[in-house]
């Protein structure tokens, strides 16, 4: 009698190449922007986003810190994350969708500083038209700005 033997595995789906897309390689994700009810745009998952999966980055201008911190008292809004205690990127002309993702003090998503680029990942799914949301964790305000998001837990200030 002959043995049988299990099927392969079927072949995992292929991602969608930029080109197919429309997005950047480093938008693993596709993200809509649109007004947010915690604060001004943010950034919302146009597809489901599985857990631990990367979303997205954010590209923009490397400047140093002092100009950075020089820029912040210049503007009401602000998109600088600083790298290190000499290098920061400024988003406010990036075209990235992420650059409008909003603070939560119970996030979706986490912001991760690697080998010199801003990332997002989800610690969460994700589910088609959530925003996408991440603990700002220290900022320039000195808890001066009050926060918006609305979260059962909310610490109120950011």
């Amino acid at each position: 009698m002959p043995q049988l033997r299990p099927a392969p595995p079927a072949p995992k789906p292929a991602q969608p190449s930029a080109l197919a897309t429309g997005r950047p390689p480093y938008q693993k994700f596709a993200v809509d922007v649109r007004p947010s009810r915690i604060d001004g745009q943010g950034a919302f998952a146009a597809e489901a986003i599985p857990q631990r999966l990367k979303i997205g980055e954010i590209r923009g201008e490397s400047i140093s810190v002092a100009e950075a911190r020089i820029r912040a008292t210049r503007h009401e809004r602000i998109m600088i994350v600083e790298l290190s205690d000499r290098r920061a990127i400024d988003f406010s002309q990036s075209a990235d969708p992420m650059r409008y993702t909003n603070h939560s003090c119970q996030p979706n998503a986490r912001l991760c500083i690697r080998a010199g680029r801003v990332e997002f990942y989800a610690v969460k799914p994700i589910a088609p038209g959530d925003e996408i949301t991440v603990d700002y964790g220290e900022t320039h305000h000195d808890g001066k700005l009050r926060c918006r998001c609305g979260q059962p837990g909310c610490i109120g200030f950011l």
